[in-house]
């Protein structure tokens, strides 16, 4: 599998479900692939967000799963 490459294509984004109001997914990809993208029902919505946002929930996400009790910090 090709590495996905970030550059000033690059879009981030998170899809939400409305009615359940819960997180389905996340990620990026290049511009002209996520034109493509087409919702899987009527009550998901595609919200683009800025690199600096979308690390800062990459960050978070790493952060809860990582074991309680575990420090990154040497």
């Amino acid at each position: 599998m090709k590495p996905r490459r970030e550059d000033s294509e690059t879009r981030y984004f998170i899809d939400i479900d409305l009615l359940t109001r819960t997180v389905l997914d996340w990620g990026f990809d290049q511009r002209d692939k996520l034109v493509q993208h087409e919702p899987a029902s009527s009550s998901h919505l595609r919200i683009y967000v800025t690199r600096g946002q979308f690390n800062k929930l990459e960050k978070k996400s790493m952060e809860l799963s990582r074991p309680r009790g575990t420090c990154s910090e040497g």
